[in-house]
């Protein structure tokens, strides 16, 4: 039988989704000097029309890496606003160099933990989806609980997102698409359709190593109720 899934429904103390281990190098510095200024959010709660000058469609990308999706999202609907968080400073710097050269206006960059981002600065009903491609997969068992899908992630998730809104997953791994599975499933919050790739996707970074590889990509399409 297998085991019965670990359903965190706050938050374990000193637990965190990421591991920070990196050096910055000096073109890192410099993109993140000269770039970033005009690409962050403004301290305090998000208010998009403040923030962006709009009051469109908020997507908030959870580990935008080199922000590929990001961009790419940000380019195929311009009527969005598109918050890259990452704790991955050279690839925010990526990022943002890459969204500079493809003058794509509409991405944002957030430097930091999405957790206490979207607990203390999202306010509720912002967020027309979050998008959370191939996230760290923690894949033994004792580290399940570092994994970014928890009940008390998806509670949260859930409160920030509009009605109708979107949380999309992609992993390549299947002990993390089983551990998604189960989490939506308890959380009961979200209709959850598997199998909607979304053709805006560059199929680029984690998940192509993860084809070149023979794993299988999930895709989970949840609709908050």
């Amino acid at each position: 039988m297998a085991p019965r899934p670990v359903l965190d429904r706050t938050p374990r103390e000193g637990v965190r989704t990421f591991t920070p281990r990196w050096r910055n190098s000096p073109l890192t510095d410099e993109r993140m000097a000269t770039l970033l200024p005009a690409r962050s959010l403004p301290d305090g709660p998000l208010v998009p029309a403040e923030a962006f000058g709009r009051s469109g469609p908020v997507v908030l990308e959870i580990g935008s890496g080199h922000g590929a999706a990001a961009i790419a999202y940000a380019a195929e609907h311009p009527e969005a606003d598109v918050v890259a968080v990452d704790v991955h400073v050279p690839g925010v710097a990526r990022m943002l160099a890459a969204a500079d050269a493809a003058g794509v206006a509409n991405v944002w960059a957030h430097v930091g933990d999405a957790l206490p981002l979207l607990t203390d600065r999202v306010r509720p009903d912002t967020l027309a989806a979050v998008h959370l491609f191939f996230p760290d997969p923690w894949p033994k068992r004792r580290h399940a609980k570092r994994r970014f899908v928890q009940q008390h992630s998806l509670d949260l998730v859930a409160s920030r997102l509009v009605a109708g809104g979107v949380l999309r997953v992609a992993t390549d791994i299947d002990s993390y698409a089983r551990h998604c599975r189960e989490q939506l499933a308890a959380h009961g919050g979200f209709d959850v359709v598997e199998g909607e790739r979304p053709a805006w996707r560059p199929d680029d970074g984690f998940e192509a190593k993860g084809l070149r590889h023979g794993r299988t990509v999930t895709e989970l399409t949840c609709t908050v109720r």
